[in-house]
C-alpha cells in the first residue's frame, strides 16, 4: 500500500502544473525570478509613493510585491533622516573635543578640592573672627 501511495503521489507530482494556488501566494503582484531593479528606478518607486500613488496601483505598475515597496519606502524616510541628523566635520571639530576635555579636567579638579576642603574644616562652618579691639 505504501508503494502504491508512493507511485501515485510521485506521478501526480510530474503532471502537476508549476502554478500555484491563488491562496498560496501564486497570485498578486510578484516580479519575475531574477527581476532585479535598480537603486534610481526604486527610489522613483518610492518618489511616486511619497507623491500620493496608491500603494497597490505602483506595485501592480512594476510589478513588485506590496510588502517590498512599503519596505523601500521606510528605509528610504530612515536614511533621510539620518542624513538631516549628521553635519559635516570641520576645522574646529578637533577644537571643540580638546576644549570639552579641558572643562572636564578642570570640574574634576574644583570637585577633588571642594571635598578636601570639607574634609579638612570637618564639615563645619569657618571659625568666626574677633576683632582686634
Amino acid at each position: 500500500m505504501d508503494k502504491k501511495h508512493e507511485f501515485e503521489s510521485g506521478a501526480m507530482e510530474a503532471t502537476a502544473p508549476a502554478t500555484r494556488a491563488q491562496h498560496a501566494g501564486g497570485g498578486g503582484a510578484v516580479s519575475g525570478p531574477g527581476k532585479r531593479l535598480s537603486a534610481k528606478k526604486k527610489f522613483a518607486a518610492v518618489q511616486r509613493l511619497l507623491r500620493g500613488e496608491s500603494l497597490e496601483a505602483v506595485s501592480r505598475d512594476l510589478k513588485v510585491p506590496v510588502h517590498r515597496l512599503s519596505e523601500w519606502r521606510d528605509r528610504t524616510l530612515m536614511a533621510a533622516e539620518n542624513a538631516l541628523k549628521e553635519r559635516e566635520r570641520d576645522a574646529r571639530d578637533g577644537e571643540i573635543e580638546r576644549l570639552k576635555a579641558k572643562v572636564g579636567e578642570i570640574t574634576m579638579a574644583n570637585e577633588l578640592l571642594y571635598a578636601k576642603i570639607d574634609k579638612l574644616e570637618g564639615s563645619r562652618p569657618l571659625a568666626g573672627r574677633r576683632s582686634r579691639k
